[in-house]
């Protein structure tokens, strides 16, 4: 096997590897099972003690005059909520708090955030964007008074001192005795200030409580045009107090969650472009995350987010626990500027693949945003930018491959002196000895295509997660971020869908001439490993149409501009190296006297001791 044909399996390989340790099995997956089996338990719970409310409910029915009825309902509601048996009935109302940027409805049952409002934005069918929405949400306090399990979310609070900017809502447990959610809107912001305020609770929770359970669920929506791509996107993160930012890993259809038992900053309920997120001006004592994937609905659910936060209380007259919510876009710059670490959340990928994305794609992309508003030109740009910038390398690759091919004849001549092979070793000895003689590195054209890889993994994390690509057109595509498509199949071809993407077949045409003048610049490769050329040229692009067909429009197009551009800087190179040159100059380089290098002999040492001799010079 030659150079070539290693370079390759290394390169392959790589590859190979690379893509693997970005989609092996998370410890999350290991625990999901557990995490599923402890949230149904919990359902079944709190499904028990739903029963009761409506019991109590229908005890109270306005109608029934039966003055023993009353007092058998007012017994049951006591034995139930204890002091809190009063907020144990009421009618649902709401009150709305909006700025510029948010309008957020807030019930009085829970005293809970009843839905969020993103008014900048709307979803692919253009209607109103809405993070969460329903009763089906559960946000509220869970602690134990006079023996009594208490889950705020079920009772009524009683709204105080509101505005079109703040409200105060208040659970009473008596003269002078209540809970306290005070929510704060800022203007033009996407934060919300929200303080628990516990007054006289030291004479009804248990003595010994110093955490409170905060119960926090929510349905996450469909907003995108894929749902399938949307959904690898629709996860749960978390930051560990004054440390780093973790993310469950989300597979599309599987279940994820994590038990918690350190202190956290903040938790987050992420969709693809929005998120959710409540933050602890202090700390969170630990939690209980995970989520639940759902089957195809009617309102198109994607997830179901569930949480148990443990809040630190307390135990006094007065006591305030002060929080805050984020209810906007993944956007990074938006994101940032809060100093939470919140711009962690968007999947730019783990180490140098999000330094890249980060501290050169990201300052760019939004450079260019400045001056212009169409994303497909925008795009162009920075491939062009990215290509000049990579283009030495480019040409170094080209160069060590041209080298190889004109010494093709000369390594042949080393391979008919040793065919045996027990004189494997004398030949590389050989081969090794030329390269060093006529100045070439056997890695020199594998080493710069390997600097280029973080570029091309980088920008196959950023066009996914880039909110600024959402729902812009360009030529056929209606919406960059999602798939584009040009026919609707009536059927749906597996692994590849039921759509046709014009950009991911341009992406793999351009790939397969790309391949085809490059692998035909290694004769002796093709020769001697057709299936490697195969493989190259026309493997890897179907694999590429079928892979990409349902990903962002954004990605195909800037891989097909990246092969066209490739494809271009390869023919304009041929132009200006000359085989016959090229072959002088080696030759040339015999003359110089070269000094074998440590590696060199460090191998001729090892040969030593098997008993080979080095060639003759």
């Amino acid at each position: 096997m030659d150079r070539n044909s290693i370079i390759g399996i290394i390169v392959i390989a790589g590859i190979l590897i690379v893509w693997t340790t970005l989609n092996k099995p998370s410890e999350v997956e290991i625990e999901a099972a557990k995490v599923k089996r402890d949230s149904i338990e919990l359902v079944k719970q709190q499904e028990i003690i739903q029963q009761k409310i409506e019991e109590a409910v229908a005890l109270q029915n306005p109608q029934i005059e039966n003055p023993v009825e009353k007092t058998a309902q007012e017994s049951d509601l006591k034995n139930l909520y204890g002091s809190f048996a009063d907020a144990g009935t009421g009618s649902q109302e709401y009150v709305t708090l909006e700025n510029d940027l948010l309008k957020i409805k807030i019930s009085n049952k829970g005293g809970r955030v009843y839905s969020v409002e993103l008014k900048e934005y709307k979803t692919y069918t253009q209607k109103p964007l809405v993070l969460f929405d329903g009763d089906s949400t559960v946000f509220g306090l869970n602690f134990f008074s006079q023996n009594k399990s208490i889950i705020t979310n079920d009772l009524f609070f009683v709204p105080v001192e509101q505005n079109s900017q703040s409200v105060k809502m208040r659970l009473y447990a008596g003269s002078e005795k209540y809970i306290e959610y005070v929510y704060t809107l800022n203007p033009e912001s996407y934060m919300v200030d929200f303080d628990i305020n516990f007054v006289g609770m030291n004479e009804i929770v248990a003595s010994n409580l110093s955490v409170i359970d905060l119960k926090f669920s929510m349905y996450s929506p469909q907003q995108e045009k894929g749902a399938q791509n949307e959904n690898m996107y629709t996860t749960m993160g978390y930051k560990y107090y004054q440390d780093e930012v973790k993310t469950i890993t989300s597979r599309g259809k599987d279940d994820g969650g994590e038990e918690l038992n350190s202190k956290l900053k903040w938790v987050a309920f992420q969709q693809q472009f929005f998120s959710t997120i409540l933050v602890a001006d202090n700390y969170f004592t630990n939690a209980e995350i995970g989520f639940t994937s759902l089957e195809e609905t009617p309102d198109k659910y994607l997830k179901y987010f569930e949480s148990i936060i443990g809040i630190p209380f307390e135990y006094s007259p007065k006591s305030t626990i002060p929080l805050s919510f984020y209810f906007g876009p993944n956007h990074y710059t938006t994101l940032k500027k809060h100093d939470l670490d919140f711009e962690q959340i968007i999947p730019l990928g783990w180490t140098i693949f999000g330094w890249v994305n980060r501290f050169a794609v990201i300052p760019v992309f939004n450079y260019l945003g400045k001056f212009m508003s169409n994303y497909g030109l925008i795009i162009l740009i920075l491939t062009i930018l990215i290509k000049i910038v990579l283009f030495p390398l480019t040409y170094k690759s080209y160069l060590s491959t041209a080298k190889m091919r004109v010494l093709k004849p000369e390594i042949d001549e080393i391979g008919k002196k040793f065919p045996k092979k027990e004189d494997a070793m004398k030949k590389q000895q050989a081969t090794m000895a030329m390269y060093k003689k006529v100045g070439v590195s056997p890695m020199g054209g594998c080493l710069p295509m390997l600097i280029q890889m973080p570029i091309l993994f980088a920008m196959f994390r950023f066009f996914p997660s880039s909110i600024e690509l959402r729902q812009q057109a360009f030529l056929w595509a209606d919406d960059l971020s999602s798939y584009d498509s040009i026919l609707n199949l009536p059927f749906e071809i597996p692994y590849y869908g039921d759509h046709v993407s014009l950009f991911t077949i341009l992406m793999a045409i351009a790939l397969v001439f790309s391949s085809r003048l490059n692998t035909g610049q290694m004769n002796d490769t093709n020769q001697q490993m057709p299936g490697m050329k195969f493989m190259m040229t026309y493997m890897m692009p179907l694999m590429m149409l079928f892979f990409f067909n349902n990903y962002a429009a954004g990605l195909s197009y800037y891989y097909f501009l990246s092969n066209v551009m490739t494809l271009g800087q390869t023919i304009f190179i041929r132009r200006f190296v000359d085989d016959e040159a090229l072959l002088k100059k080696l030759h040339e380089n015999k003359k110089k006297v070269v000094k074998k290098s440590k590696w060199q002999e460090r191998l001729e040492a090892a040969a030593k001791q098997k008993g080979y001799k080095a060639p003759k010079k």
